[in-house]
């Protein structure tokens, strides 16, 4: 990369050939002695973020970029004379993966207490995969990353599992009576799952994208039980099915006796497939929509508003977000030291909650425990 030579100006660009690094510092190893003009390049999956002096100065979207530092080749050296020839100008730049990382894993390590209104007090098992997505550079590292050389997915994969679970138990308790209708409300359970964490990840700078339930499973004898209730169910509709299948078995015997109108029951099944085919086509040449403008979102008054812009000109919040508030979500500056809406310590951080019940820990917000089930 030529950050350690002392006459020529550096090139800087990274590409991560594992595809699991969130961030990755450039010097890797502590801080740097960027020159004037050196030169920096941003591929559109990425983003950039400028350290100089220990402060994040700036972050920068896809493009070449010059950077501007102190640091000029040769004479910075020279006076650097008392600090052993070390530049007290430090820099660096985070590179920072925007591409959306699928597949990673969510599940419970020990089941979870859920309070069902029929089976009674029943511990679950679950487990799935989400989808996440880095949406402010700037607050996920000064929040996860801090002064690491890179950062995986790994290293955050059981932090954010620990929430999911937490957030799941809350969720799972006030919009589930028993887990018997549970299969048939599992996107819908799912959608509002993602709805409910996106603020725990935003604080994060983080975005999930989609989170998908594989399985949630009782213990045994509670599966036994939904075994025999299901069997019940079976005799309780014998004679539905008995019915049923006497009609498929008469219309089956009309259709033969009716041989001679086979033909054209034929050609009107060669028919359907084009005239589907016509209907759908049409359909799809009508809606045909135009490619969407590079705009994106005020994360505060909704309204539209350029991908690049680092303040919304409509509501005047901050795009750029170097920390949050933990207690409104409020963005911060970068020097703030209370928050300007609610007026908490920007270095106060928000407190475990303990059961009642049980004395268990659980994160901060939760309703239920994950230990006993019982509800705050």
């Amino acid at each position: 990369m030529g950050t350690n030579n002392i006459i020529f100006l550096e090139n800087l660009e990274w590409f991560d050939d594992t595809g699991k690094e969130l961030a990755h510092r450039i010097p890797e190893k502590g801080s740097g002695e960027i020159k004037y003009g050196a030169q920096l390049t941003i591929r559109e999956s990425q983003a950039g973020v400028f350290f100089y002096k220990g402060k994040a100065i700036e972050a920068f979207s896809f493009g070449r970029h010059t950077l501007k530092t102190g640091n000029i080749p040769i004479l910075t050296k020279i006076l650097s004379l008392p600090w052993a020839l070390n530049s007290p100008l430090r820099a660096e730049v985070y590179f920072v993966n925007l591409k959306v990382f699928t597949n990673l894993k969510w599940g419970t390590r020990d089941p979870v207490a859920f309070k069902d209104s029929e089976l009674g007090l029943v511990r679950l098992r679950a487990f799935g995969v989400f989808n996440l997505q880095i949406i402010q550079p700037v607050l996920f590292i000064n929040s996860l990353v801090g002064t690491q050389g890179l950062f995986t997915t790994i290293e955050i994969e059981d932090y954010l599992n620990s929430v999911i679970v937490s957030r799941f138990n809350d969720y799972m308790g006030e919009t589930i009576d028993t887990i018997l209708r549970l299969p048939e409300k599992y996107d819908e359970f799912s959608e509002g799952l993602v709805k409910r964490l996106q603020e725990d990840f935003s604080r994060f700078g983080l975005a999930l994208t989609r989170l998908y339930i594989n399985s949630i499973t009782p213990p045994p004898e509670v599966q036994a039980a939904i075994d025999d209730r299901s069997r019940m169910g079976v005799f309780k509709d014998m004679n539905k099915l008995m019915q049923m299948k006497a009609a498929m078995a008469m219309e089956k015997a009309a259709e033969i006796e009716e041989s001679a109108g086979s033909g054209m029951g034929t050609s009107l099944g060669l028919m359907l497939p084009a005239m589907f085919a016509q209907h759908f086509t049409g359909s799809q040449s009508g809606s045909q929509q135009t490619a969407p403008e590079d705009t994106s979102t005020c994360t505060d008054c909704r309204n539209p508003i350029p991908i690049n812009a680092k303040f919304c000109p409509f509501c005047g919040h901050q795009q750029l977000v170097f920390k949050q508030c933990s207690g409104c979500g409020k963005n911060l500056t970068i020097s703030a030291k209370f928050c300007s809406r609610c007026g908490k310590p920007v270095e106060e951080k928000p407190e475990s909650k303990l059961c009642p019940k049980c004395g268990s820990k659980n994160l901060s917000g939760s309703l239920f425990c994950n230990q006993c089930g019982e509800k705050y």
